[in-house]
């Protein structure tokens, strides 16, 4: 009888083993993990951005669309011991003069990027992102209290308002016309930055798509700039995680 019921429990324990094992080998993602370019169409540049966010990690990987690894980052020491959670980074964002766009999309191509992690505890993780050649157009047509906005900080002639400020632009319905692909743009929010200039002082707000128009109030705020000059920026960002910002300064009496 022994040897009759020997055979089965091994061969029930080998499916148990080879199901586990299969569960065990899925791909496991990290929390948050995603690539997209960002273009000042004030200053002309173009750079690549990136974002990784999960359980403790200790090496990362990026390989782009031709297998060719483009980052490779290991924590070492105390860092190793302690894990790296989160990560955020960006190119060098050289002007048009410097690197054309058509050279700086060929540098990294449109497609699938892995970006491959181990934790601590050995684990592996893995993500899937796709890096698209299309670029939101940059707001357009900028008001400041209902004046034209300055082409941008160095103009002669900057607006000069009274506070509270609000700022207008028209909506962003598409790709731009000058750099990457044609395509569709699904706006995913805009950004508005209104700052002094080489302060910490700053007023940041990320609005719904729908929206074409932001009001800063707080007159408190617009009293901080000894000169009265500030710097906006108005950035949209597509649902393929591109961004474009334009940029340029006022005057508050």
């Amino acid at each position: 009888m022994n040897h009759v019921n020997l055979p089965i429990y091994f061969i029930t324990a080998g499916f148990i083993l080879a199901s586990s094992t299969g569960i065990a080998g899925e791909d496991i993602p990290f929390d948050e993990a995603e690539l997209f370019f960002e273009l000042n169409d004030t200053d002309g540049d173009l750079g690549i951005h990136g974002k990784v966010d999960g359980d403790e990690w200790k090496r990362l990987e990026i390989e782009d669309p031709n297998e060719r690894r483009m980052m490779t980052l290991r924590a070492n020491g105390r860092l190793k011991r302690q894990g790296i959670t989160e990560l955020f980074f960006e190119s060098a964002e050289p002007t048009f003069d410097e690197l054309e766009p058509a050279h700086f999309f060929k540098r990294f191509p449109e497609g699938i990027y892995e970006i491959e992690g181990i934790t601590l505890d050995g684990e592996e993780r893995e993500n899937e992102v796709f890096l698209s050649h299309v670029i939101p157009a940059a707001p357009d047509n900028v008001t400041v209290n209902g004046m034209p906005a300055a082409e941008d900080c160095d103009a002669d002639l900057l607006p000069v308002v009274n506070a509270p400020v609000t700022l207008t632009w028209e909506p962003v319905l598409g790709s731009h016309n000058e750099l990457g692909k044609e395509g569709d743009v699904v706006v995913r929010y805009y950004e508005v930055v209104v700052e002094i200039d080489d302060t910490d002082y700053k007023s940041t707000s990320i609005i719904p798509g729908d929206l074409t128009q932001w009001t800063v109030a707080d007159p408190d705020f617009f009293t901080l700039s000894e000169e009265g000059e500030y710097k906006f920026e108005i950035l949209v960002r597509a649902e393929s995680g591109n961004k474009s910002a334009v940029e340029s300064c006022f005057i508050v009496e």
